[in-house]
């Protein structure tokens, strides 16, 4: 069972501190439930006009383990106090209760200055918070797809030859490879150049899609030429595929909303299977990746782009402004493009559509 173990400071202080959060009324929903318990589903979007802002809901909840993590059963009851919107974990004594840990904060000091803060461990189940984002249309693309450099590709060990007369190979087959770097024992992944990315504004070459083909073993080598086995596939291997080490960074299945900081807007580059048009829960490539400071988790407003009219008047082509079409948080990161997968859409997320940091209302 997967675990995360946090340190907690705790002190006679902290615990008369309030056990909710304040947020500004305009963020929260007109339809936000008096009262709630937490279950499988989007929570952030239950409360907030703005999902990534979910770590202000949990603010000084000590009952809350992670301002990120959300957990089937936890209880929150939303208040509204000298107009400004509470979300707390209910204790069983309502509003009043809250209001009254509000009041008891300002009369709480450091007390005689002895307190001392003590590090406890906490242990949080990861397999049990409800992710932000569903993973079901996410996985194959947080595991297994990746984007490469032209160079990448060009200096990358290739299969030699599937065997005598064969040229397409599966899983349980052996595989000659040829290259560099091949120590015996090491695991590897085969891949095939996909398409490539080309950022719309500047056109300049951002990398290619690596297609996923197979994974395996070296299991004999030779000077340069090695024996690989392949064990599992998704498509036939042929002549020609590519030779990559396997990453070793962890999969995670919790992400953390989060605003981007000077990122600078960008435009959608591919939507995942399919040609032009995306919506709801799509896999989108953006041209903006870590060079850019786009992080895991970071959440954009996506914009479709204005058509391009007549002005009758002047007789001059004039492109209409952008309008909201929806919101997407990045899942994967590489140097120059991201992965993000769409949360909202009110209308069709098509290639060129443009992502901004979101503001309030996004």
């Amino acid at each position: 069972m997967k675990k995360l173990v946090l340190l907690a400071l705790t002190s006679a202080l902290l615990f008369a501190a309030p056990l909710q959060a304040e947020v500004a009324s305009d963020a929260v929903k007109e339809s936000a439930p008096e009262r709630y318990t937490v279950k499988k589903g989007d929570i952030a979007n239950r409360y907030l006009s703005d999902p990534w802002r979910w770590p202000e809901i949990w603010q000084a909840n000590q009952q809350v383990r992670n301002p990120h993590l959300i957990y089937p059963g936890d209880k929150l009851l939303l208040c509204h106090i000298e107009q400004r919107a509470v979300v707390a974990v209910d204790e069983g004594g309502g509003c009043e209760q809250v209001l009254a840990n509000m009041s008891n904060k300002a009369s709480v000091s450091g007390g005689s200055g002895s307190d001392k803060l003590n590090p406890q461990v906490r242990i949080e189940d990861l397999n049990l918070a409800i992710p932000a984002i569903p993973l079901k249309d996410i996985r194959a693309y947080l595991s297994d797809s990746r984007v490469f450099g032209a160079d990448d590709f060009t200096k990358a060990p290739y299969v030699l030859s599937a065997g005598g007369k064969k040229v397409l190979a599966g899983q349980g087959d052996t595989v000659y490879v040829r290259g560099k770097d091949l120590p015996l024992g090491e695991s590897f992944g085969l891949y095939r150049k996909g398409i490539r990315y080309d950022d719309p504004e500047t056109k300049e070459y951002l990398g290619f899609e690596g297609e996923d083909v197979a994974a395996g073993r070296i299991t004999a080598l030779r000077d340069d030429v090695a024996t690989f086995e392949i064990a599992r596939n998704t498509q036939e291997v042929r002549i020609g595929d590519r030779l990559f080490a396997t990453e070793s960074r962890a999969v995670t299945p919790i992400f953390y909303p989060s605003t981007p900081e000077g990122v600078k807007a960008g435009r959608i580059i591919r939507i995942m299977g399919s040609l032009v048009n995306g919506g709801l829960n799509s896999v989108i490539v953006l041209n903006r990746g870590e060079r850019d400071g786009v992080k895991q988790g970071n959440t954009f407003a996506l914009y479709q782009r204005g058509a391009v009219v007549t002005d009758r008047v002047k007789e001059e082509l004039i492109r209409l402004p952008s309008e909201r079409a929806g919101l997407a948080m990045v899942f994967r990161t590489f140097d120059k493009v991201s992965y993000a997968i769409v949360l909202r859409a009110s209308t069709v997320i098509a290639v060129g559509d443009e992502v901004r940091p979101p503001v309030s209302g996004d």
